[in-house]
This record gives C-alpha cells, structure tokens and sequence, in this order.
C-alpha cells in the first residue's frame, strides 16, 4: 500500500525538521574547545605575538597546506577577504573585468567591486557552475576580462578541465572559489588547487568552521608575498619560514588588515582533522539518496554531476519542470519535515539590485566608471540557462549526521511527490 503523502493529512515521515545546514559545526566538541581553551590560558590571541604564542594559525595553515598539496595557505578573516586578497595578490583593480558565474553568493561578484574591478556575468550549465562553452565566447568578445572566477556550488565540481583550457586558450588568470566545497575534488585533486590562488571559507554553514574565517592558497611564491603582505597591512613577517626573500621597502605597498586570529586558527585546526569523517558520513546519504533517484524514477532531472567521485556530498538538487511545480515541491518536503529551498531564492546574481542598478558605496559610480571600450553584455539576454535553472532547482542539505535510514526516507518523501 502506497504510503499517504502529509500534504494530504498524512503522518510527517520525520517527526521534527531533518536539518543539514551545518556540517562542520554538528561535528564540533571537546577537541574545539580543548585548542580554544589553550589559545585563551595563554592570553595570545594575536597570531604574530603575545604572552604564550600558541602558533595555531600557523598550524593550521600547514595542515592545510599538506591536506590540500599546495605549497602555501594564508588563514584569513572570511573568505570575502580572502577573494580581495587574491584580486590583489592578481594585481586586479580598476579597469579590468573579471567573470564571475551567474548564480553564485553575493560576494563572489561584491569583493570585485570592492577591489574597484566590473564584474561580467558568464551563464551556467547544468552543473549550476560556470558553462565553459558562454566563458569561450565572452573571453573571446571582450579582451579587457583579466580572470575569472571558478565557483563549485555546494559541493559538486564544475567542469575544470573545459574552464581551465578556455582560460589557458584567452590567458586570463584563474581564481577558484571553494567556499561552499572545502574537500571536494576533481579527478582526484582537490579543488582549490586548479588555478592561480584559491579561496574558502569557515563561515557557519561550511563544511568545516569557526563561525567565520577563510583562506588562500596558492603554489605560486609571488602570488603568496602579495597576498601576505594586502592581508597585513603591506607586512611580510615570518619570511624566513617560508624561504623567501621580499625585503620591506623594495616590495611593500599599503594593505588592510585580514589577519586570522589565534582563535580562529585554534577551532579550524580542529575541524581539519574532523573534515574527512565529515566528508565520509555525508557521501554515503548523498550517494544513497542520488542513486535511488536514478535507479527508481530515472525521469528526475538531477543536477549534473561532472566527478562523482569528487563531490562533497552536502546536497542534493532536483530540477524541476517549473517554478511553480518546484515550490509545490518545497511545500510537500516541508510537510514531512524535510529541510529544501531554491537557493538565494531562485534568483541569479545579476538580478540583485546592487548590481543591476551598479550600486557601489564610492563616489562617480565607481568602478563602473571607467571607460571600457567594450561594452558589457546585459545578462538578462546573455544568461538565459540561470534565468531557466536557477527559480526551479531545489536542493535539499545533507548533514553528517543523518544516518542511512535518515536517506531512505528522504528518498520516499521526494518519490511520494511524483
């Protein structure tokens, strides 16, 4: 007998909400607390100095280092910090361009802004990530792009070998944002690790976090003596543990302060050795509820997966036929307690006020101002796949702590729908 859906005063098949924003933080315990602890009993808070440096910045950024097989980490206040920085370790500024995706978090497009360069919106493909086919033809239509930006929207991969040689084929840089999928991987490597400079963030409802924080990370020496010296106010201290040579007068310019503290440093040290498990418990539900899917009802539409060994896990998402059907969807999971919604609302970047209307907190409309020879393409005409995708693509979390059981019902309450 067919189970009666809640929508039709069924039972709910979870008796309170199924949550899975938080992945790092379910994981949190006594190991956080214990670093923390250590970082506060040594009143050094500071990462450069204090009473009883406890070095746990510079730990962390080690391990994060070898867990990523990169040469250097830069721990970092959040992640759009670490975007400036890398903008400005690229020398990126005013009158450049970088593309950004589509769809993709506010600050991803703001910290381009912010570090006085336009953002050109590039379309995206099934995948919810940058289409390699629309980046080729706006790199090949405008050569004042300097970069772009690769975003792997929670968790799933894009198709870096199709992006990275169309950046290689127009010579723009590369800067990989990870914020939504620190561990995850393409063909085996990890992402974060493809371009120029790479980014993540530790802000709450990461895979791994501090409350807030994030990192760049780089292979690249010159790359990472910029990026040290705009994160500390044109500083380059602890030189000599990095064997590099950047004398203060010759090589300085002026900076902010992006400092990690000791603090952060301490929580994310522990997180670290807890992602793997993280990862693992959150693969199997993932993996569980996306094979079922295919198997029983192969008619779903499901977002595109470009390494299915590779992605983090944390969500699923389902395309649906309509905006419409997709929040009757919403509606149906939340009736059986299951946590789903369109993510930023269904909305594509471009169509946020602040960058439809150019909004800036700088005088003259900067950096729009500057008189690019090439105008900008409107992105109301030029991406037509987010306008499509982005109202009818619901995704639901996974958490590390559901169980198998927690994913077989999932299964049941998305097949009870169709």
């Amino acid at each position: 007998m067919e189970r009666q859906p809640a929508r039709q005063a069924g039972k709910p098949l979870f008796e309170k909400p199924l949550e899975g924003h938080y992945p790092g933080a379910t994981a949190m315990g006594a190991e956080e607390a214990a670093a923390l602890s250590a970082v506060a009993m040594a009143r050094s808070p500071f990462r450069y100095y204090g009473l009883d440096l406890q070095h746990q910045t510079r730990s962390f950024e080690d391990h994060f280092a070898r867990y990523l097989n990169v040469r250097y980490t830069l721990g970092v206040t959040s992640c759009t910090a670490a975007l400036f920085v890398a903008l400005k370790a690229l020398q990126l500024g005013y009158g450049d361009k970088v593309a950004v995706p589509a769809f993709t978090f506010l600050a991803t497009a703001g910290a381009v802004v912010s570090a006085g360069a336009v953002p050109v919106f590039i379309d995206i493909d099934d995948s919810m990530g940058i289409d390699p086919l629309d980046l080729d033809r706006k790199l090949a239509a405008d050569n004042e792009i300097r970069a772009v930006i690769i975003v792997p929207l929670l968790g799933y991969p894009c198709d870096m070998a199709a992006l990275l040689a169309v950046a290689a084929k127009h010579g723009v840089r590369v800067i990989e944002d990870v914020a939504q999928s620190c561990g995850a991987s393409y063909a085996g490597r990890k992402l974060g690790t493809f371009g120029d400079i790479g980014v993540f963030s530790f802000q709450m409802n990461k895979l791994i976090t501090a409350g807030d924080g994030g990192a760049v990370v780089t292979s690249d020496p010159a790359l990472f003596i910029r990026a040290v010296r705009y994160h500390d106010q044109g500083i380059f201290r602890e030189q000599e543990r990095y064997g590099l040579q950047s004398p203060d007068e010759a090589d300085a310019f002026a900076g902010l302060n992006f400092r990690m503290s000791e603090f952060t440093g301490a929580a994310m040290g522990a997180q670290l050795v807890k992602l793997p498990d993280i990862l693992r418990r959150m693969r199997i539900v993932h993996d569980l509820v996306r094979g079922e899917l295919q198997a029983r009802a192969p008619q779903l539409r499901l977002r595109k997966l470009y390494d299915e060994e590779g992605c983090a896990g944390c969500y699923v998402a389902l395309v649906l036929p309509t905006p419409d059907i997709a929040q009757e969807f919403i509606r149906a999971l939340a009736a059986d307690n299951i946590t789903s919604y369109l993510l930023y609302g269904g909305m594509p970047l471009f169509r946020r006020d602040i960058f439809r209307l150019r909004r800036t907190a700088e005088k003259d409309d900067f950096p729009y101002n500057y008189p690019f020879r090439n105008p900008i393409e409107d992105p109301e005409q030029s991406c037509p796949c987010a306008i499509d995708l982005c109202p009818r693509t619901v995704f639901i979390p996974i958490s590390p702590d559901f169980t198998r059981e927690d994913g077989e019902l999932l299964v049941t309450g998305i097949l009870s729908f169709f």
